[in-house]
Formats: structure tokens, sequence, C-alpha cells
């Protein structure tokens, strides 16, 4: 599942530098994570490092972006092969 950002994002800018996909960005309002881009840090780590450090917690599961732990797999390989 991919992450995403919801409107209780107070901009505090900690989220954007842990990711290690690039996939947290700003939008018009408030942080954005690109759920093309978001593995949950499935390839770099145990735990999806932005909702460790976000201090309001306002980075759930994107429930219209379900995916299991195979296609999160597969999502990196893709990412880090573009990356390559």
């Amino acid at each position: 599942m991919a992450l995403m950002i919801t409107d209780e994002c107070i901009n505090c800018d900690v989220c954007e530098p842990e990711c290690p996909n690039q996939a947290i960005a700003m939008g018009d309002e408030f942080y954005r994570i690109d759920p093309d881009k978001c593995t949950e840090c499935v390839g770099h780590f145990d735990e999806p490092q932005c909702v460790q450090v976000c201090p309001v917690e306002c980075i759930p599961v994107n429930p219209g972006r379900v995916e299991n732990q195979d296609q999160l797999w597969a999502k990196y390989r893709l990412l880090v092969v573009k990356a390559a």
C-alpha cells in the first residue's frame, strides 16, 4: 500500500528528506506522496520513515492504493532500475 499525507499536515518539512524514493514533495497546501514512488520504504527500511518522524501522525495508508508486499518489492525494483 502506498501512504498518503492528510490535510492535518503542518508542513514541518521532516518527512521529505527521510523518503528514500523521493516520493514526498510539497503540494498546493501541504506535502503529498506520489503513490507510484512510495514503497512504504520496502527495500530500504523495515518501517516507513516518514511515518516514524511525523510529529502529527498524518501519514496513513492510502485506501485507494492497496498493494501487497510483493507489489511493493516489484515497485522498489522498478524504481532502482530507473535510478541506475
